[in-house]
């Protein structure tokens, strides 16, 4: 049997820090041309408000689950449990371990080359060495995770704090400004609700909802969650709160500063923000800033990341060398090491653009939807009594979770969807193929008990 982690060593303040910086990251920065693009108009408040809206009906679910199986590695866990341990559950969260090893990384290289990116505002780079950036960031963050679990909380509360004075001096050098109100007198110029309101806005949620991703990210955590049936749900709440408010008054502030036509268009908006603000030497202070918010983010990304393949290994139903704990840090380290070479790669041969949409549709049907469904039927076999959260007016949260995330899903576009069946179909595949060799379900399976593949 692997070694498990023996104590819960994580509070709510490290919980929600770790989440609030995995939201944040580069996304909202980066995705704020994009959105207002999209929507082309002073209307664009409203996809920043429907990711909002999505991520707190979506935390419903992830909190009655993450509460009642607060254990490491968050989906594989609730997949496992809600599909039958023994029957289809074995499918699904194989499922979920195979896309992560592939989605993991690449949204750890999507934070990286976003870093990377938005460097070039200091110092101009070559295409070699935007590639060199983005990859050294990998590095850097593993070196920093390989270490105790204690140790990582208190440098989440440091980054969360940055994360949070990024966003007030933005916030308030917009308010500064004396025009913050502006942008909401005209919120709603050119606004028609029609079916092509409903469209657009789906289609920029998509890039909305990638910035507020990470929320849940304290489920993959579960076995380091101190008092986790209070303590898990209250950090996704608190996160998805403090955020949304977050990304609303940033929004507002810059577009009171510089107009949505011409903001659209910028790819540092942030910094022309600043430098039309307080100058160049603030433009390039809050670009450092932002930079650090990046890093933070890989780094939130890959400490919840590390603990799926380590649980589904621990669990039997993954490589066994994945199971294996650091002897003095008693930390995952096969699977932190992994992912991070993997992400190191992915930083090196993609471009964030292409990845963006390729994560969210990954992602939805192997993870959020099948989760939510996952729930409809634990709550039919078992009731509500095992559950220490419940969610209100259930089960209407959970079906307005899954209309919304087949909307977004369709948002995408036909070719990512295409390509999530694709990497469905051989997932599944390869778990037939497993299950035949070694006569588990459903092929004549074996009594319960830990197998390694």
């Amino acid at each position: 049997m692997p070694e498990v982690i023996p104590e819960r060593r994580l509070g709510i303040l490290q919980a929600t820090s770790i989440n609030m910086t995995d939201m944040v990251g580069i996304g909202p920065f980066i995705t704020m041309p994009m959105v207002i693009g999209i929507m082309n108009g002073p209307y664009f408040l409203y996809a920043w408000l429907a990711g909002g809206l999505l991520s707190a009906v979506d935390a419903m679910i992830w909190s009655e689950l993450g509460a009642a199986f607060p254990m490491a590695g968050g989906s594989y866990n609730f997949l496992k449990v809600t599909y039958g341990e023994n029957k289809w559950g074995k499918l699904m969260s194989f499922l979920f371990v195979w896309q992560t090893m592939i989605q993991a990384p690449l949204v750890i290289a999507s934070a990286a080359i976003g870093f990377s990116a938005y460097f070039s505002y200091l110092i101009p780079l070559t295409p070699l060495e935007s590639k060199l950036m983005s990859g050294g960031v990998v590095i850097s963050i593993v070196a920093l995770l390989y270490r105790k679990i204690e140790a990582i909380g208190k440098i989440s509360v440091v980054l969360g704090a940055v994360v949070l004075l990024t966003l007030f001096w933005i916030i308030g050098g917009g308010i500064a400004h004396g025009n913050f109100i502006q942008p909401l007198r005209h919120i709603n110029d050119g606004l028609t609700l029609n079916y092509a309101f409903v469209a657009v806005i789906g289609y920029a949620s998509v890039k909305s909802v990638y910035s507020y991703l990470g929320y849940y990210n304290v489920c993959h955590l579960g076995g380091d969650i101190i008092n986790p049936s209070k303590n898990i749900p209250r950090s996704m709440f608190f996160s998805i709160a403090g955020i949304s408010v977050l990304y609303l008054c940033m929004n507002i502030s810059v577009v009171s500063v510089i107009p949505w036509q011409q903001a659209k268009e910028s790819q540092f908006v942030i910094s022309l923000f600043m430098q039309k603000l307080a100058g160049p030497i603030a433009a390039k202070i809050v670009t450092g800033l932002i930079l650090l918010v990046a890093f933070a983010s890989v780094f939130s990304a890959t400490l919840g990341y590390s603990r799926v393949p380590y649980a589904a290994a621990a669990d039997g139903a993954f490589f066994k060398i994945f199971a294996r704990l650091h002897p003095r840090g008693n930390f995952p380290y096969v699977s932190l090491l992994f992912l991070g070479g993997v992400a190191f790669v992915f930083s090196l041969l993609f471009k964030l653009s292409d990845v963006i949409s390729a994560i969210l549709a990954m992602r939805i049907l192997v993870q959020f939807i099948a989760q939510a469904i996952g729930l409809l039927l634990l709550r039919r076999s078992r009731g509500k009594v095992n559950f220490p959260f419940k969610m209100p007016f259930f089960p209407w949260p959970v079906y307005l979770a899954v209309i919304l995330w087949a909307a977004i899903l369709v948002a995408t576009g036909i070719k990512l969807f295409l390509g999530a069946l694709i990497a469905i179909s051989s997932g599944a595949g390869v778990y037939f193929i497993k299950a035949t060799l070694k006569r588990e379900w459903p092929f004549n399976a074996k009594p319960p008990g830990n197998q390694s593949t």
